[in-house]
């Protein structure tokens, strides 16, 4: 019985709570040189291409987001290796990119290096192959996203990283050098 009681105290009392573990909300925008790879190569390839991002930041406190994002990346053959020499080998990506990523920084003023990881999905067409792959595939797959980088500015609202997407599925990881910006939003305080 006692018991009860308290869970029906906190139960009509929890909406008088106006807790927000959120701190700030902003947008941010990233553009790039995109890039990708394959796993296994006896060649040195990377296709390079286009890279887009959009993410929804949610501040947690000053050193940890968390950023559900979408994304674009598009990467094309040249039919060349990283020396220039002609190559059969390949890895393309013609993907949107949907998921979530955990952020850490350091909360510094000016340049705050970063790190973070997550979980998503790439929606679209992957061609990977090398003496060792032979996979055309499209459709749905899983990523693991990592990225690191530099936040820039008073505010940190410049961003210059490195972003990866590991794609086992297609044994190749696609990713970019991308400059992004943020936009804070309007706090409903």
């Amino acid at each position: 019985m006692k018991n009860t009681l308290i869970l029906l105290i906190i139960i009509l009392t929890s909406n008088l709570a106006k807790g927000q573990f959120i701190k700030n909300k902003s947008i941010n925008a990233q553009i790039g040189y995109g890039l990708s790879s394959p796993y296994y190569s006896v060649d040195e390839i990377a296709d390079d291409g286009f890279f887009l991002q959009g993410e929804y930041v949610l501040s947690v406190a000053s050193w940890f987001e968390l950023r559900p994002y979408t994304g674009l990346i598009i990467t094309n053959s040249n039919g060349k290796d990283l020396n220039d020499n002609p190559t059969d080998e390949k890895a393309e990506s013609k993907a949107f990119l949907i998921g979530g990523k955990a952020r850490v920084r350091a909360p510094i003023p000016w340049v705050a290096p970063y790190v973070e990881i997550g979980i998503g999905a790439s929606i679209g067409k992957f061609e990977t192959f090398t003496t060792f792959t032979n996979i055309d595939k499209s459709g749905f797959i899983y990523h693991i996203p990592f990225s690191f980088g530099l936040e820039l500015g008073r505010n940190n609202n410049l961003d210059l990283g490195f972003t990866y997407y590991f794609q086992p599925t297609v044994e190749q990881y696609a990713g970019a050098f991308a400059l992004g910006i943020s936009i804070p939003l309007k706090s409903n305080k």
